[in-house]
């Protein structure tokens, strides 16, 4: 593993790159950028799948989104989604610039809010040549809506959303503290105390990061103010465009967000694929041994086809 750092604009990204298993140099390599779910950190999920596909013969780069873990970017812990897919390109860019790397060879694989993004900068990153998703995730409906029928939200909580963090932008602009909103604690639905109440995904999400494989680093609440930005956000509006060019989609059949997955099928165009693991849930193709070697040899499998 390789520590690097590329740019995004003025913001500097952290990342590892791993190299393929009997690396030669002068040898010119497929790579993939992978990119982290949302509040993740590349060690965690992303390294996962970086290292599985490295062993199978790939150069694999994994980094910290703009604004979050060890890149730069302040305030800290925000996500503005048009700068995830910035980070996305400026990855690109790293890559096609590598020497052990074929800039013709360029895939791209995303997990969660990863996958969101992966499937945005696709449509129009055109060196972008196979892109996949892993359990992807809508951040602007979520935000917008909530996820699934047990985190809906009324048009009115998501106004005043909207109002708080218009103000807390405000606040910040005036040189004010930056306020910081947990999905869980900070939605009056959910009660720590009754489980029933919240979405699988941020139970076990809540039980991934803090207990399974946990970082210091990681975003447990984010910015208010970038909170309008994500809800602005419509990752698969152009998914048409990806076409011809690959999509394959990879999710639970027990996800509460499988059908964020199943939205973006819909709307792509060929070549296009959605596989569906039996039994998994949204957080269960992060970690758990029975799901993530499926996982990896589906994404094998398809960027040794499109790569």
């Amino acid at each position: 593993m390789e520590r690097i750092t590329f740019e995004n604009k003025d913001i500097t990204v952290v990342g590892n790159l791993f190299r393929p298993d009997g690396f030669e140099q002068g040898t010119k390599y497929p790579a993939i950028v992978v990119t982290h779910p949302f509040g993740a950190v590349k060690e965690q999920v992303p390294t996962t799948y970086a290292k599985l596909l490295a062993a199978q013969g790939f150069l694999t780069l994994v980094y910290d989104a703009s604004y979050q873990g060890e890149s730069g970017g302040e305030p800290h812990f925000s996500d503005f989604p048009s700068v995830r897919v910035e980070d996305i390109r400026c990855a690109v860019d790293f890559l096609s610039n590598h020497p052990d790397v074929d800039p013709e060879r360029i895939g791209a694989l995303g997990i969660c809010a990863g996958g969101g993004y992966t499937v945005n900068a696709a449509q129009t990153e055109m060196r972008i040549k196979a892109a996949a998703g892993v359990s992807t995730f809508d951040v602007g409906a979520a935000r917008r809506d909530g996820v699934g029928p047990l985190g809906a939200q009324t048009v009115e909580y998501r106004t005043s959303l909207l109002e708080r963090s218009a103000a807390a932008r405000t606040r910040e602009a005036a040189g004010g503290e930056v306020e910081l909103f947990s999905l869980i604690a900070d939605n009056p639905k959910f009660d720590m105390n009754d489980l029933s109440t919240i979405p699988m995904m941020y139970q076990e999400g809540y039980r991934y990061y803090s207990e399974i494989d946990p970082n210091p680093r990681t975003m447990g609440a984010f910015a208010l103010s970038s909170l309008s930005q994500q809800m602005a956000f419509f990752p698969f509006e152009g998914i048409e465009l990806i076409s011809p060019r690959p999509l394959l989609l990879i999710a639970g059949s027990e996800a509460d967000t499988l059908y964020y997955s199943q939205n973006a099928i819909e709307k792509a165009k060929e070549p296009k694929e959605l596989v569906v693991l039996d039994g998994a849930s949204h957080i269960d193709l992060y970690w758990k041994p029975e799901y993530v070697p499926q996982v990896a040899e589906k994404l094998t499998e398809f960027f040794t086809k499109h790569l």
